[in-house]
Formats: C-alpha cells, sequence, structure tokens
C-alpha cells in the first residue's frame, strides 16, 4: 500500500478490513476521495471531475460534501477501465 494511503488512513495501511474486526467498523469499507486518488494515484480534482461526469468509480454520498467509495466499487471500476 502506498505511503499516501498510510497517511490518510492508517488502519486501512496496517491491512484492517471491517471483516477483520467485526460489524463495528463497518465504514472501513467506504474510502475518501483523498485515499482513492492516492491508491489509484490520480489527483483530487481528477477524481471530482470524473464523480461529475459519470466516468468515476460508484460514489455513495453520506452527506451533502461527503463522497465515498466503497472499495469494491472502485475495485470493479479499475477492472473496466483496465478492459
Amino acid at each position: 500500500m502506498s505511503k499516501e494511503i498510510e497517511e490518510h488512513s492508517p488502519l486501512l495501511a496496517a491491512g484492517v478490513r471491517s471483516g477483520d474486526v467485526g460489524m463495528e467498523w463497518p465504514m472501513l469499507e467506504y474510502l475518501t476521495t483523498q485515499e482513492v486518488s492516492a491508491w489509484i494515484r490520480v489527483s483530487s480534482a481528477s477524481l471530482c471531475r470524473w464523480r461529475q461526469t459519470g466516468q468515476g468509480p460508484r460514489v455513495t454520498w453520506m452527506a451533502h460534501a461527503c463522497p465515498r467509495y466503497k472499495r469494491s466499487d472502485v475495485e470493479k471500476w479499475l477492472e473496466r477501465m483496465a478492459a
């Protein structure tokens, strides 16, 4: 895992997943814009633009200005983009 993700998400960097710690941590499956952009090595602005145009990974809105990306949705999107 990249250093950028470690800085933004120490639990994810340590390899902790929601299944590892039980249902009390279900939000570990959801990543911030910064975590996803560090993971796929693009700017947050690019990810935002893709989100606005419907070209990026599926997004879940936790609040008006709080987009989150489900890890499995990002992985599926990456697979589609590689094909």
